[in-house]
């Protein structure tokens, strides 16, 4: 991916580009990422995963999601109760009802009871190699890896998305990228 002049730009370049994958080409990079996580989960000893719902084009990997209780993982979902807030994360289950959080996302309906992710999914639109995770640019998942304790941090990613960027103050790299 050629250089842009911000992250906005990076922004809109990526969505694009991972909106224009064809659906088989989509399916068989998911897979490839959905395998590579398994393998990265099982290696790490994770127990309750922070997970996320795809949108915009990310990677869907919700046919992991579904046999993670299987391996004895537990679904984690991110919820925003309000803006410039940190996430937390909700136990989920596929066919738990999802509505609307505070930043207009779907997430978990039940809210009640909330879990500390051994890691955490980080979808990018696009990384760096410094492990900078470019978002919406909404800052949740900054602050959210800026508490104590930290989750290990996953970046999720399709490989083209890799890009460099000026690293902001903010800005928290995560513990390992994982692509197709």
């Amino acid at each position: 991916m050629n250089q842009a002049t911000s992250k906005a730009e990076l922004r809109h370049q990526l969505i694009a580009a991972r909106r224009a994958l064809a659906p088989d080409i989509k399916a068989a990079a998911d897979a490839r990422i959905i395998a590579s996580l398994l393998s990265w989960l099982q290696a790490n000893h994770i127990r309750v995963l922070g997970a996320y719902l795809a949108i915009a084009g990310e990677p869907d990997l919700s046919a992991l999601y579904e046999a993670l209780p299987a391996h004895g993982i537990t679904v984690a979902m991110p919820v925003v109760l309000e803006r410039e807030q940190p996430l937390v994360f909700v136990q989920w289950r596929p066919g738990d009802v999802l509505t609307k959080d505070a930043s207009g996302t779907l997430a978990p309906s039940a809210r009640g009871e909330y879990v500390q992710p051994d890691a955490v999914l980080a979808p990018c639109i696009g990384y760096t190699d410094q492990n900078l995770r470019l978002g919406f640019g909404g800052g949740y998942f900054d602050r959210t890896l800026a508490q104590s304790p930290r989750p290990r941090a996953v970046g999720i990613a399709y490989a083209f998305a890799k890009v460099s960027f000026e690293a902001e103050a903010h800005d928290i790299p995560l513990d390992v990228i994982l692509t197709d």
